[in-house]
């Protein structure tokens, strides 16, 4: 069965836009009981958040997705007010989390960079120096270890430029998306 096949069966889709359906018996459900904050600014229940989260991470960031909220007839009115904007404030706060997070890494990867290419550079000269002391075994054994010691101080440098960075560009872009998502609010039958 094609991957696109096996979502069409857990997803209901309307035209071509596949929908993440979520059922409330009541509205606060979806919001985190503990946080004192007003709806618009409330954080999401952990539950919540990872269905809906999990959900988009399914589908490829470019397929269209829409939140529809089954409530009871008494927190219609009420939902249609507060959950768009709620929800999309929610996610553009994480968005903007993880965008900060993403710089913290590019520093990080700066610093660490700029620290291996000067270790590396202390590393080579000093194994340079070592190679006068004589042809010992020794002396080869310490000038090999000064130029792979050297290499591997820009181990974490690459390490961050080359895969770090991936997975917290992903989740920034699952809730940039997640903070313009189509939300509609429909009764429970």
């Amino acid at each position: 069965m094609k991957p696109v096949k096996k979502l069409e069966s857990y997803y209901q889709r309307e035209e071509e836009t596949y929908l993440v359906e979520i059922k409330l018996n009541d509205m606060n459900q979806l919001f985190n009981s503990l946080d004192p904050s007003p709806f618009l600014v409330k954080d999401l229940d952990d539950n919540a958040r990872d269905y809906i989260v999990g959900s988009v991470c399914e589908f490829s960031l470019s397929t269209p997705l829409k939140l529809v909220f089954y409530l009871p007839p008494e927190d219609e009115q009420e939902a249609r007010v507060i959950l768009p904007v709620a929800l999309h404030n929610y996610f553009d706060y994480c968005e903007r989390r993880e965008h900060r997070r993403l710089k913290v890494i590019w520093r990080q990867g700066r610093i660490a960079l700029i620290m291996g290419v000067v270790f590396l550079f202390v590393s080579l000269s000093l194994s340079k120096l070592v190679t006068k002391l004589g042809e010992s075994t020794f002396v080869q054994f310490l000038e090999e270890g000064l130029i792979i010691i050297g290499w591997v101080a820009l181990w974490e440098p690459a390490g961050i430029f080359l895969y770090k960075w991936w997975p917290v560009q992903y989740k920034k872009r699952v809730f940039e998306k997640l903070s313009r998502i189509p939300i509609e609010i429909r009764l429970l039958k």
